[in-house]
């Protein structure tokens, strides 16, 4: 040991510190390899999920569409259900109103021959009460008659 160190120990450390930093530069571009295929692997799911979002969005379009189109459709058969009730509706209601119409003409013509008929039976009520049945021949006058013939 001259001038205060150890020759052999420094050269010791130095080929320790060597085998340290070269083990650290091999570890290094290992780390360096897998960031790498990270960023590729990180890379290529950022454009699967913007081809995701992509697809995402014109599914949510058509769906969109599909329902508004639905809706006017939906929208479209209630109108027209609509006007085809409010058709069947007038319709019965016309057809009521002919046919209260008929009962009210009917209820009148049956009360005029209601009347006409109590007119008829009380007319004939009355002729059967005058109505006299004549006198039957007195039967012994027959038999008188036939008696002589004989």
């Amino acid at each position: 040991m001259k001038n205060g160190y150890d020759r052999f120990a420094v050269d010791d450390a130095v080929e320790r510190y060597a085998a340290q930093v070269d083990a650290l530069q091999k570890k290094l571009a290992l780390y360096e390899e897998q960031m790498d295929a990270t960023n590729s692997q990180l890379n290529d799911l950022k454009a699967k999920y913007q081809e995701v979002i992509a697809g995402m969005d014109a599914k949510q379009q058509a769906a969109d569409e599909i329902a508004r189109l639905s809706l006017r459709e939906a929208n479209q058969i209630i109108d027209t259900a609509q006007k085809n009730a409010d058709s069947i509706v007038r319709e019965a209601l016309s057809t009521a109103r002919l046919i209260l119409t008929d009962l009210s003409r009917l209820y009148s013509d049956a009360g005029s021959v209601k009347g006409s008929m109590q007119k008829q039976l009380e007319d004939l009520i009355q002729d059967l009460d005058k109505f006299q049945m004549p006198k039957m021949p007195d039967m012994r006058w027959l038999n008188e008659a036939e008696q002589k013939m004989r």
